[in-house]
């Protein structure tokens, strides 16, 4: 069973976006309090506020943020994997980002009353 955890709401609605793996770091992050981008051979995926991706950009929208408040050492194990299993068997579909410091858990808005539920 998961040690008691608090998270905190990030404020904003988010979108998961696709470019192409040989685009630039775009210019409309500039000024996000929060973002992430992950580069690979075949894409280069961008999480960001919504409002500032363009129309033309491939994105799924409708992401809200849930920040695990606490500094995770590596050591620990499990801790995405049990709050997964947790939404995932209240079929709540999550994407996950983790920083240095701690895990970051996304869900739909239409889905965060009932994910703020089943994580207490």
């Amino acid at each position: 069973m998961m040690k008691a955890m608090t998270f905190s709401l990030l404020q904003e609605s988010y979108a998961v976006c696709r470019l192409d793996s040989t685009s630039k770091i775009p210019d409309w992050l500039k000024g996000d309090a929060f973002y992430s981008i992950t580069k690979t051979a075949e894409e280069l995926s961008v999480v960001c506020s919504e409002e500032h991706v363009p129309c033309d950009v491939q994105s799924e929208t409708g992401w809200i943020i849930l920040k695990i408040q606490a500094k995770l050492d590596f050591s620990l194990t499990g801790i995405l994997a049990e709050i997964s299993t947790i939404l995932a068997d209240q079929g709540i579909s999550i994407f996950a980002l983790s920083t240095y410091d701690t895990d970051y858990v996304m869900v739909k808005e239409k889905d965060l009353v009932q994910a703020a539920a089943a994580l207490r």
